[in-house]
């Protein structure tokens, strides 16, 4: 099976360079990288002697990003694999995503586990990112255990080629998405399971450059959970479940804020998209406009 790894980026140059060496690691290599960004400026060039690179650009979020690297990996792959360029994967990732999709011909989307993830947090540098996989690879299980769920997690997540189809990222989810993960995934479904591996680990950097501001990531908070229940993609309580817990930690965090995360200005986006929910509005492009 051909696998491509697709990495959307954003202005972060050395660490994607820092995460194609990585994945020189790989006991089973990419049969392809994408790099996809916005433009030129947001990488530089990498020479890798174990797997092809290529660069696509274009139009800048998330979603569009990722789009315009399917349209490439599609007609070449039988797995794609999406990266985010602050995901380190452990050696044996790849050979075992694509051992269980030979062997699970059941299965539609397969995402590993994240033993560490700085997005919970002030995030990890590369060095520590490392430090940590190697002592999760230490204790790293060897049964393999499988959990069901509506979608996959997009730092690190894998699909059959044959079964995407026409089916694309909502670019109506613009900038950093925000869920646009599990709202392509959770189509995914009705052909096969959308399984998490504990065997096939990683650490997720959580690197704060490139990220929205707060007004605007805490307007997407509400605005896409709510959309994506309208388009019928996610269940209500997930959605439900999921603003709720995100305002109640920006409203309660917002008296003693965290350093790395502006809390009142995602409570401020929080409150502007509440605001236009009570008038019928649900624009996730709204963001652009702030």
């Amino acid at each position: 099976m051909k696998i491509v790894a697709v990495i959307p980026t954003l202005d972060r140059k050395r660490q994607i360079n820092r995460l194609l060496s990585h994945l020189e690691r790989q006991q089973r290599k990419p049969d392809e990288v994408i790099i996809s960004a916005p433009d030129s400026t947001h990488v530089e060039p990498f020479r890798s002697t174990s797997f092809p690179i290529s660069y696509v650009f274009g139009q800048r979020g998330l979603s569009a990003q990722r789009n315009l690297a399917l349209s490439h990996a599609l007609p070449r792959s039988d797995i794609v694999t999406f990266f985010d360029d602050d995901f380190l994967p452990e050696d044996s990732y790849l050979k075992i995503v694509a051992g269980c999709f030979e062997a699970h011909s059941d299965w539609a989307v397969i995402m590993g586990h994240v033993v560490k993830d700085g997005a919970r947090h002030e995030g990890f540098t590369f060095e520590q990112g490392l430090a940590l996989l190697r002592s999760a690879q230490a204790s790293a299980p060897t049964k393999l255990e499988v959990t069901d769920h509506i979608g996959a997690y997009g730092c690190n997540m894998s699909m059959r080629s044959r079964l995407i189809g026409q089916l694309r990222f909502d670019e109506r989810l613009v900038l950093y998405g925000w869920q646009e993960d599990i709202d392509f995934t959770s189509q995914l479904r009705r052909h096969g399971r959308i399984v998490q591996l504990n065997t096939a680990i990683g650490v997720h950097l959580g690197l704060k450059a490139g990220r929205v501001s707060g007004v605007r990531f805490g307007y997407s908070q509400i605005a896409n959970p709510v959309y994506l229940i309208k388009k019928g993609t996610v269940p209500a309580i997930f959605a439900l479940r999921l603003i709720g817990r995100n305002v109640a930690a920006n409203f309660l965090r917002s008296f003693w804020s965290e350093p790395y995360v502006d809390r009142r200005g995602r409570l401020k986006g929080n409150l502007l998209a509440a605001y236009h929910l009570m008038q019928g509005r649900i624009e996730p492009e709204y963001i652009l406009k702030i």
